[in-house]
């Protein structure tokens, strides 16, 4: 990367970030900038000095983070101001989602808008008192540069000192006040939550592309899901089925769009635009791990095969790049890359993005009955233009000029019409394209990977796995998702104290986690990958993780006074606001994925506080849920079964047995949002017969594999399973 001083060269300056294991970090190592890593070195230095904290917080595949970097921390001027009159400290949030979470909690709240990389300055005792995203190095005709306010903050320090410390104090008070829950008596009534939510998912729908904005448009799989379960238990009603075209044509359009990677496949993180054309081309893991859920289940709902195809597709790219050897799963692939080896300078989208020439070149071959190139075909097929397919107001910095970002602009029919060939010519001709351009794109110089694991995402993508296996009816995928249960719990967990850790840089035997206890969310997504790896291999171990696990959530999360969980638990000195999280956005919060964790736990266990814990958890946020749902779909979801109750579906079998298989099949081909399943495989010393005593009343009927239903306290015949 070239540097962003008047030198134009890297500077060989190494700062104390050269010995952090995040990538984000090291990124940054040979900036002019005196960076601390977030720490007690760094704010016993503010206190010492009197100097205010500039913290700056990003990920190592955010693109506009490269961008500052570029433009700002690599300019020894600016780098100077920073180190005269600031400490600076540098944090992953992935790494570290509490840091990131107070400050951007301070910055949305005080109405600066929210992103990476983000900027905030604090007091020596690490209190917020302004705050930015990105910031541009110098002065232009609609934004301040960053070199002008670092001079204007560091002059308010010395002059204001007093009224900005004041100022902080006060902000903080009120952040903490604005986040407490209060403790609700019951449950919020569910009808009128889950129809309020999907009234305002309908309004923010857009009916002709999908998603639910106009620009940027995110995924959302959150969204996706809800609806997914709105349909399946209010089957026959109209808003129903307006439910169901909502998800299956925004996850159609979305497979249609540049987000979608044709080439190498799984999704980058999000569109710039409403077609889903051009994307922001970081590829992260949560985001392949939802997507693979929602496209999994959208071929379980409509037999259509383009979803089985795209989650097949998605799983492919993160056994391919974001898969260790070992079991656990990477963080991401970065946006920007060398376009050349040669060249100086990264782009972003340099990596997946294509000339029209360069394709000609690829695809010579001649499809001798029309007297076309393999090109033209694909060139029609994918939107590919001689000029570009990427306009300038899409393309800020000039990087994508003359390239294409492949987006699928004719339907196979179409594209076969207008070639007079037949669809199934077409499509081969596409596969066959397709896979040289991706032979031809692996000579390119690749995107970083960043190797972190973390546990939050690798239970997400544990969940990936486990449902697209039963789904999908491919074994190959659950056995996947135990390899990586197996690396979780036996790198990533203390057995001694039950503590899970945040995130791994593994390399071998040898390698350790970075030490963090994990968060809220790693609990919560670990717990829910277990549950989901379950029901999918039948293996108890996993439930019995689930358990423990729960338990020690329990113990570091749960808020006595008001209910649900904090994202934190007290330990850490240095996290100034102990949050909730109350917003399902590009992952879904810990307390949303709690409420279905808990009552499908209870089922498992007999423990019927779990359940009731569910319910607390929705009273507590019962005034967000009332007023904002589609701000949290996934709890929406939640409690949708938590009223509904959940169906408890208990098979009498062998494992491996055909008739035990066949019921499995038949159980996994339908969308039952709030079911469990349970093998009850006649051994009484198991965990299952030990926690559910009932289980050892339960008879196969004529000697052949047996399903019952159990819903509340009632056993019904499995002929009464929603079909």
């Amino acid at each position: 990367m070239a540097s962003g001083g008047s030198d134009n060269t890297p500077s060989q300056h190494a700062n104390r970030l050269i010995k952090e294991k995040s990538l984000y970090l090291q990124q940054h190592a040979h900036n002019p900038v005196d960076w601390f890593p977030w720490g007690q070195e760094a704010f016993d230095k503010a206190v010492r000095e009197m100097k205010p904290i500039f913290l700056s917080v990003g990920y190592s595949t955010c693109h506009w983070c490269h961008v500052m970097e570029r433009e700002s921390f690599e300019n020894e001027e600016i780098g100077q101001i920073l180190n005269e009159n600031f400490v600076s400290v540098k944090v992953d949030r992935e790494e570290r989602p509490d840091v990131d979470k107070v400050y951007m909690t301070f910055l949305q709240a005080t109405g600066n808008g929210g992103g990476w990389p983000m900027s905030v300055w604090l007091t020596p005792d690490l209190r917020p008192f302004v705050g930015g995203t990105y910031f541009p190095p110098h002065d232009g005709v609609r934004r301040v540069g960053f070199r002008t306010v670092l001079l204007r903050i560091a002059k308010q320090w010395k002059q204001n000192r007093t009224s900005l410390c004041e100022r902080s104090e006060g902000i903080l008070d009120a952040l903490q006040r604005s986040c407490d829950t209060q403790r609700a008596g019951e449950p919020p009534p569910f009808l009128q939550v889950q129809d309020r939510c999907f009234k305002q998912l309908e309004h923010m729908y857009d009916e002709e592309y999908g998603g639910f904005s106009e620009f940027p448009k995110f995924p959302t799989p959150v969204n996706l899901s809800f609806l997914f379960c709105f349909w399946a238990l209010k089957k026959g009603a109209p808003e129903a089925a307006q439910a169901l075209h909502m998800a299956l044509h925004t996850l159609k359009m979305m497979s249609y769009g540049g987000i979608h990677d044709h080439i190498g496949k799984g999704f980058h993180r999000y569109s710039t635009d409403q077609t889903w054309h051009v994307p922001h081309f970081e590829k992260m893991l949560y985001d392949q791990a939802q997507l693979a859920v929602s496209y999994a289940e959208a071929f379980q709902i409509s037999g259509n095969a383009l979803f089985a195809d795209v989650a097949r597709d998605i799983l492919q790219y993160v056994s391919e790049h974001l898969s260790d050897g070992d079991g656990g799963f990477y963080s991401a692939e970065d946006a920007d890359s060398l376009p050349k080896k040669e060249a100086q300078e990264k782009k972003e989208g340099a990596f997946a993005t294509w000339h029209a020439d360069e394709i000609r070149h690829l695809l010579p071959d001649i499809e001798a009955s029309v007297g076309k190139t393999w090109a033209d075909i694909f060139i029609q097929h994918y939107g590919v233009r001689e000029e570009g397919n990427v306009s300038s107001s899409q393309d800020v910095h000039g990087e994508l000029t003359g390239r294409n970002v492949l987006i699928v602009r004719s339907s196979l029919e179409f594209t076969a019409a207008k070639f007079h060939l037949a669809p199934e010519q077409v499509q081969s001709i596409l596969s066959t394209c397709r896979e040289r351009l991706y032979h031809a794109r692996k000579l390119r110089p690749a995107p970083l990977l960043d190797n972190k694991i973390v546990a939050a995402w690798n239970g997400l993508m544990i969940s990936g796995f486990a449902l697209c296996g039963v789904i999908l009816g491919d074994f190959e995928y659950v056995k996947r998702a135990e390899h990586a249960a197996s690396f979780l719990h036996g790198h990533m967990y203390d057995t001694d104290t039950g503590t899970l850790w945040r995130s791994c840089y593994w390399s071998g035997p040898e390698s350790s986690s970075n030490l963090v206890p994990g968060f809220l969310d790693d609990y919560a997504f670990v717990i829910r990958g277990m549950l989901d790896l379950y029901e999918a291999s039948l293996d108890p171990k996993h439930l019995e993780w689930a358990v423990q696990l729960q338990h020690k959530q329990d113990n570091l999360f749960w808020d006595q006074t008001g209910f649900g969980y904090f994202s934190t638990d007290d330990s850490d000195p240095s996290i100034v606001l102990r949050l909730k999280d109350d917003q399902d956005g590009a992952e879904p919060s810990g307390n949303s994925v709690s409420v279905g964790n808990l009552l499908r736990l209870s089922c498992y266990t007999g423990l019927e506080r779990w359940a009731q814990q569910s319910g607390h958890i929705l009273a507590a946020f019962s005034e967000r849920l009332e007023k904002v749902p589609a701000a949290l779909p996934e709890m929406v979801r939640g409690a949708m079964i938590y009223h509904k109750t959940i169906k408890q579906i208990i098979l009498c079998g062998d494992r491996g047995a055909q008739d035990t298989e066949d019921l499995l099949q038949a159980t996994h081909s339908l969308h039952i949002p709030n079911k469990v399943l349970i093998l009850a495989d006649g051994d009484h010393s198991s965990f299952l017969y030990h926690q559910l005593p009932f289980m050892s009343t339960l008879e196969r009927k004529d000697g052949k594999a047996t399903a019952y239903v159990c819903e509340g306290m009632a056993l019904l015949p499995a002929s009464l399973l929603p079909r």
